[in-house]
């Protein structure tokens, strides 16, 4: 073995990822300052190599499908003739390669910047191993990101699996499918495949379907997707066969009965866990929780001073927006030495499903614990009560907007419905407001007939929690 060398640089960045974001800003007004960026993997991220990026360049052929789908109802007399898998991979595949190439030059051309596509590994504070160099700052960026967590089912490596991952590199498209997972990645997945022409299975332990969703928003997204793929909640996984012609048999049971199914693929799409036992941050001083993630003070400091993480490192939401907003507070922490509190109160994320869903903030159970029954009100608009619903006919898709009854407070929102991720955005911002009320969207005017009315709506319907459900009752979604 060689000599290990030892380089200084000004700051350390581990991951290519929302780690990078102030990278650019930090070197121009800091005239010398020299970065080493570590990443084992494709640079760009797991959002643009293998996440969010990828799988929404594959879901929006899977919503046109959909949307075909529902030409026959208003008079339209359409015939999907064949769906092209191959180009819709390859299109994909091409997109996030040309932007994985144009950060690997970015990266290797910056006289100021190291780029080492390798290994990190502490081997003490402030210090790692990269390869066959050692390098150190006294100051370091963790955005080591996340990784699919594969669950102990007897014959499940034996059989073979995919990931969410590995997904992306598909040349055909398998008959029959499993998705071990009920969750935001298998529904996802389950629109994709299932609207490719797929038979697809999802198997989720939980008993509810998208279990991180109100109760009633998960109902209906079961319902609905329903009609394309089948969906058991309340199954795990225990065994997994191969079958004499190369296939495989999943068994699956829940507390009464035993299923099984014989497939072509399985996914796995059982959640992420923490990437961080290559890194070994133990030997850097950093704490980790008893899952794995770093631990992170308010304002994302890990337990070595100086020493900060972001995104899936930090395991607090799983998600790039939430990601990038944590670069913009570590830059102003670490950078420009302020001291900003991160701030969850307003989280929204979206499930790109078949009904979309949308959410943001606190669900009714969890408004109701902290301010009482009494404290909360729910506003509530189904979709089909406007005139752009209506003209969509579309059936209980719903805004639910959840509120502090005493200063009209919104605590959150949960939608279900077409274009669910644009539409919560209207609250979200409402949300950043210094009052956070409903002042703003009772008070501006909204486009008729357009869908943002739906939104608008739910802030004039206003009820106690008893009442809404009661209205759930007859949707038969309580």
């Amino acid at each position: 073995m060689g000599e290990i060398s030892l380089k200084k640089y000004d700051l350390i960045v581990i991951g290519t990822g929302s780690g990078m974001n102030y990278v650019g800003k930090i070197l121009e007004t800091n005239p010398g300052f020299k970065v080493a960026v570590v990443d084992k993997d494709e640079p760009g991220g797991i959002c643009l190599t293998r996440g969010c990026i990828p799988s929404k360049l594959l879901l929006y052929p899977a919503e046109l499908v959909r949307t075909i789908g529902t030409a026959g109802k208003f008079g339209i007399d359409v015939e999907l003739k064949a769906i092209d898998f191959n180009f819709i991979m390859d299109r994909m595949r091409s997109i996030i390669s040309e932007d994985i190439e144009s950060i690997r030059k970015g990266l290797s051309s910056d006289p100021n910047t190291d780029y080492y596509h390798d290994v990190a590994e502490f081997i003490s504070p402030y210090t790692m191993k990269v390869g066959n160099e050692s390098i150190t700052s006294k100051m370091i960026f963790l955005c080591t990101g996340s990784k699919t967590i594969i669950p102990k089912v007897k014959g499940l490596e034996e059989a073979g699996y995919l990931t969410s991952d590995t997904i992306l590199k598909m040349t055909r498209l398998p008959q029959n499918i499993a998705i071990m997972g009920g969750g935001y990645i298998a529904a996802e997945y389950g629109h994709f495949f299932s609207s490719m022409g797929a038979k697809v299975t999802i198997l989720g332990r939980n008993k509810q379907f998208i279990p991180e969703e109100e109760p009633e928003v998960s109902k209906l997204a079961k319902r609905d997707m329903s009609r394309f793929m089948d969906i058991f909640t309340g199954h795990e996984v225990v065994e997994v066969q191969r079958t004499a012609d190369g296939r495989k048999k999943v068994i699956a049971q829940n507390e009464s009965e035993k299923v099984d199914f014989i497939v072509d693929e399985i996914i796995v799409a059982s959640g992420r866990g923490p990437d961080n036992e290559i890194l070994h941050p133990e030997k850097g001083g950093i704490k980790t929780d008893p899952k794995g993630w770093i631990i992170v003070n308010e304002y994302l400091e890990t337990t070595q001073p100086n020493v900060w993480a972001l995104g899936d490192a930090d395991g607090k939401y799983l998600f790039k927006h939430v990601a990038n907003y944590e670069s913009r507070i570590v830059y102003y922490n670490a950078i420009m030495k302020n001291k900003f509190k991160v701030d969850y109160h307003a989280v929204p994320h979206a499930v790109f499903s078949y009904p979309e869903i949308a959410s943001v903030g606190m669900g009714e159970k969890a408004a109701i614990e902290k301010y009482g029954m009494n404290n909360v009100l729910i506003g509530f608009e189904r979709f089909e009560d406007t005139a752009k619903g209506q003209a969509m006919d579309v059936t209980d898709y719903f805004v639910k907007v959840i509120f502090e009854k005493d200063k009209g407070q919104i605590l959150g929102a949960h939608i279900i419905g077409s274009y669910a991720s644009i539409l919560i955005q209207e609250i979200v911002n409402l949300m950043y407001t210094e009052e956070g009320n409903s002042d703003p969207i009772i008070q501006g005017m909204h486009i008729h007939p357009s869908l943002s009315e739906v939104v608008r709506n739910a802030f004039y319907s206003v009820m106690p929690p008893e009442h809404y459900h009661h209205m759930l009752e007859h949707m038969g979604l309580d």
